[in-house]
């Protein structure tokens, strides 16, 4: 799993000297015209920061993400248009569905509500996955429901290669699977 700073730090250097300006635009824009994959990234906005390392993280894989609070489209204050909108980003919309697996989005209600939308969608064609951020090193469990899924991980090997790893302990390059 990655700890909180070591996936900061990676962010921090893919993002090199330009960090700033690559950092999720606050002014409600996304757009999807620049890549052929797009993430929808399921968090708790209690999580900004690392919202913004995980759009520096996935943008130099090549990826699009989407981030509700970055949509221009989505009303100022939850309610069921909201819900709504959320749905259609991750059933229709949006091609792979991460979940930033903190202790903040395990406590979310909307977290949980959006991995309970893409599970049909997504789990049976290898298109959800968990990233799951830990205070410090080691073991990373989330609720107990989150075991069926994907997550990603750090090589232990070598630096700059991720991997998804499947409940059934096979892997697979992050590259490849976000490609797929």
């Amino acid at each position: 799993m990655f700890s909180k700073n070591r996936f900061e730090s990676i962010a921090r250097q893919k993002s090199a000297s330009n960090y700033t300006s690559t950092i999720l635009n606050e002014n409600r824009k996304f757009s999807r015209s620049a890549s052929t994959t797009s993430i929808f990234l399921s968090h708790s906005h209690k999580d900004k920061e690392f919202v913004k390392f995980a759009k520096v993280f996935f943008e130099n894989l090549g990826m699009n993400i989407y981030v509700d609070w970055a949509d221009e489209t989505m009303p100022e204050s939850t309610n069921g248009i909201t819900a709504q909108k959320i749905k259609n980003q991750i059933i229709s919309v949006n091609d792979k569905f991460i979940l930033l697996a903190t202790n903040e989005a395990l406590a979310s209600r909307w977290c949980n509500w959006e991995v309970g939308i893409a599970d049909p969608f997504k789990l049976p064609n290898d298109k959800i996955a968990l990233l799951p951020l830990i205070e410090t090193s080691g073991a990373w469990n989330g609720n107990e429901y989150l075991q069926i899924y994907p997550y990603i991980k750090e090589s232990l090997t070598s630096t700059g290669e991720y991997y998804i790893w499947y409940p059934n302990s096979n892997c697979k390059n992050l590259k490849t699977w976000l490609k797929g």
